[in-house]
């Protein structure tokens, strides 16, 4: 892949829908995760607030706070130079007042440095994505299976298996990009039912466990590499099994400290016999 000259902007990724090439999201939450999907070529990095299952280790993206996400983004945004990345925004952040959700969407960009922020919800939203806009912060939304009110949906359920929940996916998708939203994330929807949406609305339509004919896809990082996941959905596929591969790293380096294999000599830096004299007299030389 030739390397990216320019940063990815609202849009390009806009363009990509029009032109009908699929759009690549993927998820970093550290420097180094960031920079290896940078260096790959990825159009959209998502700071999700995944990690709170994902590296933090709690059962639910729930505990994450505004402080969690600012810290990891942070972190991204140093490492992507052209991926477009955008910031969650966590559970509750923006469940109060439209100034206080404008406030934390703010701070993603001015302190987070994100391009953009994302937020779970539908024609609720509508006056914070509005405000938001207007505020000048590109805002991407998600409806579908929405991780902060997995309680509230009973658990990881796919969503829009009926008429009248379908219909309210696509009014909820048409209420969010007449706020202004340029992007929306679609979670665990029927195929049939992502790609009708897909086609109706102008903004592209990012799906994940949502089918192929969406306008573009995410993946968690970790899962997609096999990266300490525990997690398998349906939707994933896993592309590699590094976890295995620091496993049998990790064992191995294990095997030579108890053999006293490592560090061997060329891993050792030796003092000259003039200081090894000095420092245990004579009669001492190197090992």
């Amino acid at each position: 892949m030739a390397e990216r000259n320019k940063p990815v902007t609202t849009s390009f990724i806009r363009k990509k829908k029009e032109e009908g090439t699929p759009i690549t999201m993927i998820t970093a939450y550290d420097y180094p995760t960031a920079k290896l999907v940078e260096e790959a070529g990825v159009d959209m990095i998502l700071v999700g607030d995944s990690l709170g299952m994902v590296v933090l280790g709690y059962d639910s993206t729930v505990p994450v706070t505004m402080e969690d996400m600012i810290h990891h983004t942070k972190a991204v945004t140093r490492a992507a130079k052209t991926s477009f990345v955008v910031a969650d925004l966590p559970f509750l952040s923006y469940h109060g007042t439209v100034e206080e959700a404008v406030k934390n969407a703010g701070r993603l960009m001015q302190e987070g440095l994100a391009k953009a922020v994302k937020m779970e919800g539908g024609s609720e939203l509508v006056p914070i994505v509005t405000r938001c806009v207007q505020a000048g912060i590109p805002v991407v939304g998600h409806i579908g299976l929405t991780p902060q009110a997995v309680h509230q949906l009973g658990g990881y359920k796919v969503q829009g298996r009926d008429i009248e929940a379908a219909k309210k996916l696509l009014e909820d998708a048409y209420a969010l990009q007449e706020a202004g939203a340029f992007a929306i994330v679609l979670e665990c929807v029927p195929e049939e039912v992502a790609a009708h949406i897909a086609s109706k609305l102008d903004i592209p339509i990012i799906g994940i466990g949502a089918g192929v004919r969406c306008d573009g896809q995410v993946l968690v990082f970790h899962d997609l590499v096999g990266y300490a996941s525990q997690l398998a959905p349906k939707f994933v596929k896993r592309y590699t099994d590094v976890g295995e591969q620091i496993h049998a790293a990790v064992r191995s380096y294990m095997e030579e400290v108890e053999g006293r294999r490592f560090p061997a000599t060329e891993h050792v830096f030796h003092a000259n016999q003039e200081t090894i004299q000095e420092l245990y007299g004579e009669g001492v030389s190197k090992r």
